[in-house]
């Protein structure tokens, strides 16, 4: 059986093992799980989420087509009338959620599911899934709008992405993030994501002579010529640039741009600036790549290199430096009854939770409240109704209105959050509520 990556069954088994144990014991009362992450890596002063609406997508189109009932079936590990339940399963709950773009921190949750134990359990893999992956590149891409502000940043991450949908989804999440576009043909028309593209260096390669390649592209490519040339020398490409420019004027075509791809960027990118702006060629732009981090582009911004905008890939589409979170979805209430896991290093807080944003007269951030659904504290609730019924609370988010909000949510950052070193940690307070419900449930007592 050939199954389609929107299939129920791209799941754990134990998913599905552990709902045909709930079967047989006849539990399905309401659940509560929440998704949070329980500390930062060493590489993050924070988190911004990210895939909230390919969780909600997924929640809305869950149901088990009869070839995957089928081949359940086959296994000889579920009953017959545990199969035949599954034929008109759908997600019937409710979720709440930070909104996409939201800044968070450990032990916040930012995703909470509450259902029939069967539909929140069924969910959890390809839920944490979605939602951790977009998240992990969201806030590696955040880093880099902080370290390189007011700059064109092009996602080029296609090539080195584990995978087609972590390209797919790596041009969203990098997007809502901030950067200006993507190379990835298919995400940009399927988001609404402005596409970029230059040329490679095999389209030179296959000329006799660099400076007709460059000609041939640009008569080709007449209102978006950006022309690579750094595949020889890269000084000496660009003299040939200044040469060629009054040919093509001539014919109405204007350059846009020159792209490069190797050595001391910052260096060339002087040395081509000189050239290019001695032969009356300011307005042609000059980009940049070559596996290229934060870390990098705060260098080049720093030095004032002349460089308009980046394609930065590899090292942001699989978050080298912080390619995974310690991220959890776990049970917190159960037949109205609040849930506590106690494991060593891995305790969860237990019940319904909410989160509350403090803000500084300045419009900064100043600390988080995790308390108690039920409790009410001062500043922003972050945890929003987006599904109720199993339906959604309006009219899905766009794209750029989550973009939107992640670019305020930036500039909220404070300061120890915006350099690229982890300085000093966000405070995060638990409500005395919560401590105190954890208490009474360590100690045997019902909450």
């Amino acid at each position: 059986m050939k199954l389609a990556l929107g299939s129920v069954l791209l799941t754990d088994l134990y998913e599905l093992t552990m709902l045909q144990a709930y079967f047989d014991a006849g539990m399905n009362e309401t659940a509560s799980f929440e998704l949070f992450v329980r500390g930062l890596p060493k590489e993050r002063n924070f988190l911004m989420a990210a895939g909230l609406e390919q969780v909600l997508e997924y929640l809305e189109q869950l149901r088990f087509t009869p070839d995957e009932l089928s081949s359940l079936s086959k296994t000889g590990r579920f009953s017959t009338p545990f199969i035949r339940s599954l034929e008109h399963l759908r997600f019937t709950g409710d979720v709440d959620a930070m909104r996409e773009g939201t800044i968070f921190f450990p032990d916040e949750p930012i995703i909470r599911v509450t259902a029939p134990m069967r539909e929140a359990q069924l969910i959890e893999s390809r839920l944490m899934n979605l939602a951790h992956y977009e998240t992990v590149v969201a806030s590696k891409a955040a880093r880099c709008v902080l370290a390189a502000p007011d700059k064109l940043l092009v996602d080029f991450g296609l090539r080195r992405a584990h995978g087609a949908e972590a390209a797919w989804l790596s041009a969203r999440a990098s997007f809502l993030a901030g950067f200006s576009g993507t190379a990835t043909l298919a995400a940009g028309l399927a988001f609404g994501i402005p596409i970029y593209g230059t040329m490679a260096h095999s389209y030179v390669l296959a000329h006799d002579d660099e400076a007709h390649a460059f000609e041939q592209f640009a008569r080709s490519q007449p209102e978006n010529a950006t022309l690579l040339i750094d595949t020889y020398d890269t000084e000496e490409a660009a003299r040939k640039i200044v040469a060629l420019a009054p040919r093509l004027a001539k014919d109405g075509i204007s350059l846009r741009g020159v792209r490069l791809d190797s050595g001391d960027l910052g260096e060339h990118a002087r040395r081509v600036r000189g050239i290019l702006d001695a032969g009356g060629l300011r307005d042609v732009t000059i980009f940049a790549s070559g596996n290229l981090d934060e870390h990098r582009l705060r260098q080049l911004f720093d030095d004032q290199a002349p460089i308009d905008g980046f394609g930065v890939g590899t090292r942001m589409n699989t978050s080298a430096d912080a390619p995974y979170l310690d991220c959890a979805y776990k049970l917190v209430e159960y037949a109205d009854e609040p849930r506590r896991k106690r494991s060593e290093g891995k305790a969860s807080w237990p019940g319904r939770k909410a989160v509350y944003r403090l803000t500084g007269p300045n419009g900064v951030m100043a600390g988080d409240w995790v308390t108690l659904a039920r409790e009410k504290r001062d500043g922003e609730p972050l945890l929003e109704a987006v599904m109720r019924g199993g339906k959604r609370c309006g009219e899905p988010v766009t794209l750029q209105a989550a973009r939107e909000h992640a670019r305020r949510a930036l500039r909220a950052l404070p300061s120890a959050q915006r350099t690229l070193d982890v300085d000093e940690p966000y405070p995060v307070a638990i409500s005395d509520g919560l401590r105190e419900l954890a208490r009474r449930l360590d100690e045997g007592r019902k909450g």
